[in-house]
């Protein structure tokens, strides 16, 4: 029996392992200027776990094998050392890989999180409640109306909380439901939760960023073809949070400022 369970553990191993080495189920086409270093980052990454992964199968198979058949009043052996040792072991290992990883890793999220965005980067507020997702642009003036949370009402569509009445920033102010950015220029995200926890990933932009609470967070990327992309939430945020998503339209520089147009005039 015990061998069977080994050879039966073997096969599971090695079967699970070929989806991943034939990247059966990988991620989307990459979309950005910044991809390139995270898509390596995680082929390393998924390199590294399943040669982990395998080495540790492979060896329990093995002392499974071994070890299985013992007979009655057969001496019981000892591993070296004792189980400490292997505890000892386990953790140099596995600890060397992590800190081995963060320091690689760090290369990868450096253009994203340890830069900051240009000058130019074209700002978009991206507000994230239950359960959608509303965008703002500024208006010609390129300032944006401060948010009052006191007038926050869904009814009339105010979804940020604008007092066009009294803030002159805000009466050029464009707010949309769905994300447009012209293609191969830098986009400055400037992100906030109005309830409770979200996320906004866009897979092909290799970009996945948590909305917290009570933080305004800043994240910049730049796309570069042309395309409509799904956004959705991927941070459990109650009943509705299956269906929260909008789209991201990348756009050539015409075709945004027409479309940026089209949307001032709807306001």
């Amino acid at each position: 029996m015990g061998k069977f369970v080994a050879v039966t553990i073997l096969v599971i191993a090695i079967v699970s392992a070929i989806p991943i080495l034939r990247h059966t189920w990988w991620m989307a086409e990459d979309i950005s200027t910044h991809g390139a270093p995270i898509d390596e980052q995680m082929s390393e990454t998924m390199a590294e776990a399943g040669i982990s992964f395998l080495a540790s199968q492979i060896i329990l198979a093995y002392f499974i094998w071994r070890f299985s058949g013992s007979r009655p009043g057969e001496k019981i052996k000892n591993f070296p050392g004792g189980a400490k040792a292997m505890v000892w072991a386990a953790f140099l290992l596995v600890g060397t890989e992590v800190l081995a990883l963060g320091v690689f890793g760090v290369k990868a999220w450096a253009n994203i999180y340890f830069t900051p965005p240009a000058a130019n980067a074209m700002p978009v507020q991206v507000q994230a409640g239950q359960f959608a997702f509303y965008f703002r642009y500024p208006g010609p003036d390129g300032k944006f109306g401060p948010i009052h949370p006191d007038l926050i009402n869904e009814g009339t569509q105010n979804f940020y909380g604008l007092d066009q009445d009294h803030d002159a920033d805000s009466k050029d102010d464009i707010v949309t439901a769905e994300m447009a950015i012209p293609v191969n220029r830098e986009i400055h995200l400037l992100m906030h939760s109005k309830d409770v926890g979200h996320s906004f990933f866009v897979p092909e932009l290799r970009v996945q960023q948590d909305f917290v609470p009570g933080l305004d967070l800043s994240l910049h990327f730049t796309a570069t073809k042309i395309g409509r992309y799904e956004i959705v939430c991927t941070q459990l945020c109650g009943l509705g949070h299956y269906n929260m998503k909008a789209y991201l339209s990348v756009k050539s520089e015409q075709d945004f400022d027409d479309w940026l147009k089209k949307q001032a005039a709807m306001q």
